[in-house]
């Protein structure tokens, strides 16, 4: 193939540059039906990738049997949208009939699938292409969902399959016996799923894939596996890839351990070597990338053959990093390495290559100087702000607009012509930030028009955010970052790790989606971001006093709360004032509207509401809880006389009773 980019404007509108890695799918052509593939041209701007069966000599018009009625033209929409009519997939490039509204991708321009078969070998029973989706539907053949596709189905036995698991075109259809470039000493047998020996490892010798196929081929005298994949579109031989080695790679397809020189871990079978270094290297990371963002770090990473950082640890897993191998690393900060496969871990990177693009340099700041006390902040840009250095005592009045907090004891910064304040911590924040919970960069939000819930600790606010998409983050979560050092915690840093099991909050002790974790043995301390976010003191009414947040106690005995006056578990978080003679729940000396305004307005399943002090001699009632208000900020509904909320979860009830 020509190492030269190559112009393809039927297909795409950039240069394509020739791609011989094994995967850089999905395929835009064929809507991924191939995951193995080696030859294709791959757009690096765009991240686009076409398989070069599905690339070649496409026409822009075409007669296609199954529309005879009209021509089709081939069409490239900036987004895919439209839905290929004969296999029900999306489809990013595609033949169209704006008459009749009729879309078909390239891969059904070559192989439609027909609308009845009969293959005894497959199902008993004639199977008809269903030409709809249907809902939560299994296969009956690999057992599998089957998702945004069309399904053959029997209508007599009440099954559904896959198109690809009960046809295949002629072109490519697969016989009883083949002779495998692979394996030349004997022929590939043909065998069904489920007749796999036991003496095999359940893999296939060249990707590592579980055999979990409708069939596969094998040889019984060598214990030697393909999967269908394999046969079809097998790994090439030998490549030259600069990015992954200097030296040209040549496949060795057997069963051996080794060290793979790209990301330091053990394979077991089928690495590509170059024999003039002895140099080993998964197939998988023949594709890793050069250059990229992850959520962990500011700067980019790029991919270094060998690290050469001795005693460091990954700045992911935070395990042990084997300087003599590869990964990535930061050039900026010296040090900073992170293991090849936690880098492109997907809930780590966003799958964006960089190498080439220039890194933005855009100005993020959030304030401009003007004199060692004064900035202009880009959220007040009518006036400047003043830093008071001493702050004031817990006054409810004085709120910070970021993160909706009292200025309490805390230097801040005050606007020299009107009411608005800021933290000077707050004042601070990026306007673009990265998060360990995101794998896209945030951009900070300060109109609080609406309210939003943090995706980190599932709060409601009303104060600035961070936000890319529909994910949005309030300012206190995403001032977290690692290692993040916690006053309950204080020997032991925190990290997080993403995790499929039931993760209990040693702060509230309530299960959590997102904790911090101690790495430490045997510690198992682990801290929700609510939790890590709430504040150290606090002033309420019940005391003249501030409270400050106590850690839980190993206390016998039972403890009461003086707000709601029921009892307490001093073994959970708590605040308590400056004598020691209260626990107080966390929850009712805060409410779940802390992170709102006071005198906002804010909308609620459709009922707008006005955030106020509930500071008055005699509490109101709850209009739906009918207790009086116990919380420090409750909901007022506009429009309405006396009609409060005394929480979020009553001002839901009231739209979950309507």
């Amino acid at each position: 193939m020509d190492s030269k980019g190559v112009l393809m404007p039927l297909i795409h509108e950039h240069l394509m540059m020739p791609w011989k890695n094994l995967k850089r799918g999905p395929c835009c052509g064929c809507c991924g039906r191939f995951e193995a593939i080696s030859d294709g041209y791959y757009c690096k701007t765009c991240d686009f990738f076409v398989r070069k069966n599905c690339a070649d000599e496409p026409s822009e018009y075409i007669k296609h049997p199954s529309h005879p009625k009209h021509t089709l033209q081939l069409l490239r929409p900036e987004r895919p949208t439209n839905f290929c009519n004969l296999c029900g997939r999306m489809c990013p490039i595609f033949y169209r009939c704006d008459l009749c509204d009729f879309d078909m991708d390239l891969y059904c321009s070559k192989y439609p699938p027909p609308e009845v078969i009969d293959i005894s070998k497959t199902h008993h029973h004639r199977l008809t292409l269903l030409k709809k989706w249907i809902k939560q539907c299994i296969c009956a053949k690999c057992c599998k969902i089957i998702g945004n596709e069309f399904p053959y189905n029997c209508h007599e036995c009440d099954l559904s399959f896959h198109v690809d698991c009960v046809w295949y075109p002629p072109e490519l259809e697969l016989r009883l016996e083949v002779n495998h470039s692979y394996h030349s000493l004997h022929p590939l047998k043909l065998y069904a799923k489920g007749q796999l020996p036991d003496y095999s490892d359940g893999k296939c010798r060249l990707c590592a894939r579980k055999i979990d196929e409708t069939f596969f081929f094998h040889c019984s005298p060598c214990n030697f596996t393909l999967d269908k994949v394999c046969v079809l579109r097998p790994p090439q031989q030998s490549l030259l890839n600069l990015k992954a080695h200097d030296h040209q790679l040549t496949l060795l397809p057997k069963l051996d351990s080794f060290t793979c020189n790209a990301c330091g871990l053990k394979g077991d079978r089928s690495p590509y070597v170059c024999f003039q270094c002895g140099f080993m290297i998964h197939q998988d990371c023949l594709g890793l990338p050069r250059l990229i963002n992850i959520n962990r770090h500011d700067h980019r990473v790029s991919r270094t053959s060998v690290l050469g950082v001795v005693n460091s640890v990954c700045g992911v897993c935070r395990k042990k990093v084997d300087w003599s191998y590869g990964g990535f690393s930061c050039q900026r900060c010296h040090g900073y390495v992170v293991h090849s496969k936690c880098a492109t871990r997907k809930d780590v990177w966003n799958g964006k290559e960089l190498e080439g693009l220039p890194e933005e340099t855009e100005d993020i700041e959030p304030y401009v100087v003007i004199d060692e006390n004064t900035i202009q902040h880009f959220s007040h840009k009518e006036h400047y702000l003043r830093l008071n250095v001493n702050g004031v005592l817990c006054d409810d009045n004085k709120r910070c607009k970021a993160c909706t907090h009292p200025i309490c004891l805390q230097s801040f910064y005050g606007c020299m012509d009107c009411n608005f304040i800021l933290h000077q911590n707050c004042a601070g924040f990026l306007r673009m930030k990265w998060h360990v919970l995101h794998n896209e960069r945030l951009t900070l939000v300060t109109n609080k028009d609406e309210g939003f819930r943090c995706y980190a600790c599932d709060r409601l606010s009303n104060g600035f955010k961070y936000q890319h998409g529909n994910k949005a983050f309030d300012v206190r979560c995403i001032s977290i970052s690692e290692p993040h050092i916690h006053p309950s915690h204080p020997n032991h840093p925190l990290y997080y790790f993403p995790s499929d099991e039931v993760q209990w909050c040693t702060g509230c002790n309530m299960e959590q989606d997102f904790v911090l974790s101690c790495i430490e043995d045997n510690c198992g301390f682990l801290l929700c971001f609510g939790c890590a976010t709430l504040p150290q003191m606090v002033k309420h009414r019940v005391h003249d006093h501030p409270l400050s947040l106590c850690y839980g106690e190993k206390a016998s005995g039972k403890y009461w709360c003086d707000i709601c006056e029921k009892e307490t578990n001093p073994h959970t978080w708590f605040y308590t004032c400056k004598d020691h003679q209260a626990s107080l729940h966390t929850k009712c000396v805060l409410g779940d509207l802390s992170s709102l305004m006071r005198r906002s307005t804010i909308k609620i399943e459709g009922t707008s509401y006005e955030v106020v002090l509930n500071n008055s001699i005699s509490r109101p009632f709850c209009s739906w809880c009918k207790m009086h208000c116990i919380f420090p900020i409750i909901l007022k509904t506009l429009g309405a006389t006396n009609e409060y909320s005394c929480s979020l979860e009553c001002a839901e009830c009231r739209y979950t009773d309507r």
